[in-house]
């Protein structure tokens, strides 16, 4: 990744944040949080998406990035069913067209902030998409203890949004697959930050809220980690992120 990009890209955020997160310094201490989020529609049965897997994971190493992993499974049909993919996760990428009116469906896609799609693999398209990101309007501080994982949410709805729905996902840090049969036969593939479920747990109408999820719901399904996401809901699909973080909760 080009270095220069990714520092400008941290400074811009950082310093929109700064502004933000004063008010509430006196509150409670402030968390480093990703600036942007990064969804990755990707299929182990596409040739073209390695790359963009690739790209992906190189992603996770800037803080200011929440990059996610959603396996499609609409490429099942070439050879190889998809190990990590989810019909709601395809149900998600086309939610995403329909809101844009654009229906561009398609393997390797990333989608920044819920807005802007690129395709995945091409890092310049990519850096420009979330150097273009709004920043956020909400701040997301994760918690876990014994019992449960705790979001706390602040800040304001962005102008004429009344409500956003609070998003909590299941992740897998890393996930690697011997793909055996179809397009990417015989390759080995190291995943990223793998969506294993995708659940809303609320709605938030700006200020400050908490919303918890019991760590008996997290250990029924696979994962090490969580993130939640802040999302506006429209009648034609899902918008804009407008806060997120990422927390792992077991080791």
């Amino acid at each position: 990744m080009d270095t220069r990009m990714r520092l400008g890209r941290v400074l811009k955020h950082a310093m929109i944040a700064s502004l933000f997160v004063s008010t509430l310094a006196a509150i409670e201490p402030v968390h480093a949080a990703p600036t942007v989020v990064a969804e990755l529609f990707s299929s182990q049965g596409c040739s073209s998406c390695p790359p963009a897997d690739r790209l992906l994971s190189e992603l996770a190493e800037d803080e200011a990035v929440l990059p996610l992993t959603l396996a499609v499974d609409y490429w099942d049909y070439l050879g190889w069913k998809d190990t990590l993919a989810s019909a709601a996760h395809s149900d998600r990428q086309r939610a995403y067209a329909n809101r844009r009116g654009d229906r561009s469906v398609y393997t390797p896609q990333i989608v920044v902030n819920g807005v802007e799609h690129v395709v995945g693999s091409r890092e310049g398209e990519v850096n420009g998409a979330m150097d273009r990101a709004d920043a956020f309007t909400a701040r997301v501080d994760l918690t876990s203890n014994k019992m449960a994982v705790k979001a706390t949410v602040d800040g304001a709805l962005p102008d004429g949004a009344q409500m956003a729905t609070v998003l909590f996902l299941r992740i897998s840090r890393q996930e690697t697959v011997e793909i055996a049969r179809g397009e990417n036969a015989g390759r080995t593939v190291t995943y990223t930050n793998v969506v294993r479920s995708i659940q809303p747990i609320g709605m938030w109408t700006g200020g400050k809220a908490t919303f918890h999820m019991p760590k008996s719901e997290l250990m029924k399904s696979e994962g090490d980690s969580c993130a939640v996401l802040i999302q506006l809901e429209h009648q034609d699909g899902p918008g804009a992120i407008v806060g997120a973080n990422l927390l792992a909760w077991r080791e």
